[in-house]
């Protein structure tokens, strides 16, 4: 422990250094000089006090720096300790999404490219699941200089994201409202579903019925199920909701929109079983565009996840505020 010390003292000379830069630069010197070893652990903060007479502010700030950038890691009620040994990597980040579904790895392709090689990234998945997303906050948290999660609408995800701090949060994907400020690059759902809906009338009428497949035990926003339900009435349009696709369910003269991938394919399927003509005979809408849709030609209404990846990786890298909400956008193809 005393060469840690040493090595911290070593930059005393250094006019253009600051206490803290000091501090941060002395505890990389001796990792880079095995000095420091991977899971060592590092002088608390009231002996750096004691040894160095730094100020508490410069020395906590000197070992979030050195957190953020994911050289070491604060471990709950142990102290601080030397998490890798690649010192120059300039940032750790944590991304928590849903699942990796094409147009979520549209996402993460264009984060991950903003981020650069300097950034060390890791993704965990919580698949809508509270339990999981708890325990994965609890198992990364302190040990990363950026957290960018994508949230849960449920009653417990508030409390969960507030024990990330603000300074190191990103939210994306779906919003949660917080108290406070904070930054975020999320899409909306309730009047965007509404406006696609609406830009589809001319089309949709053309058919006797829209069906919405849809289970409230899914993760869907529910904030589509309102926009379907005003636009039948504001439009006079005859629909309903179904929980889940079944074999034999599509019929002439139907419009089916679905979220979930799975059913879309099924439909299509069937419709070539049936010898039913998409875009004539039956209808079909998709939500999240991703290019095996647009190769297919099936008609979708999808914010731009690739966008969103794009500005989620800037923001982190350059550390800016950011409260946005990329627009969703309709692609008219041959199915509606």
């Amino acid at each position: 422990m005393r060469n840690v010390f040493e090595k911290i003292r070593e930059l005393e000379e250094v006019a253009a250094y600051s206490k803290r830069d000091r501090l941060v630069q002395g505890i990389i010197n001796a990792i880079n000089e095995k000095v420091l070893q991977m899971d060592d652990p590092l002088p608390s903060v009231n002996t750096l006090i004691r040894e160095l007479k730094f100020s508490r502010e410069t020395i906590v700030k000197g070992y979030q720096e050195l957190v953020s950038r994911g050289i070491i890691e604060s471990k709950y009620r142990l102290g601080y300790f030397v998490a890798h040994g690649n010192t120059e990597q300039v940032m750790k980040v944590a991304l928590l999404m849903y699942n990796l579904d094409t147009f979520e790895e549209q996402f993460y392709r264009n984060f991950r490219h903003q981020l650069g090689k300097g950034v060390e990234l890791n993704i965990f998945f919580h698949h809508g699941n509270i339990e999981i997303f708890e325990t994965i906050l609890l198992q990364i948290r302190g040990k990363y200089g950026m957290y960018v999660v994508a949230p849960i609408p449920h009653p417990r995800s508030k409390e969960l994201l507030d024990t990330i701090p603000r300074s190191k949060f990103l939210m994306f994907d779906r919003y949660e409202p917080l108290d406070g400020e904070f930054n975020y690059i999320t899409q909306e759902f309730k009047q965007s579903s509404y406006n696609a809906f609406k830009q589809l009338a001319k089309e949709i009428k053309q058919f006797d019925e829209m069906i919405f497949l849809h289970s409230p035990e899914s993760l869907d926003p529910k904030e589509i199920v309102s926009a379907f339900k005003k636009f039948l009435k504001d439009f006079k349009m005859k629909g309903s909701i179904v929980n889940e696709f079944s074999p034999g369910m599509v019929e002439k003269g139907k419009v089916y929109f679905t979220l979930d991938n799975f059913a879309m394919w099924e439909i299509l399927r069937e419709c070539e079983k049936k010898k039913l003509k998409p875009g004539k005979d039956v209808g079909l809408l998709s939500h999240n565009d991703e290019p095996a849709k647009e190769f297919v030609g099936i008609t979708t209404y999808s914010t731009d996840f690739a966008l969103m990846g794009k500005m989620a990786g800037q923001a982190v890298i350059n550390r800016e505020k950011i409260r946005q909400i990329i627009p969703t956008a309709l692609a008219k193809r041959k199915t509606l």
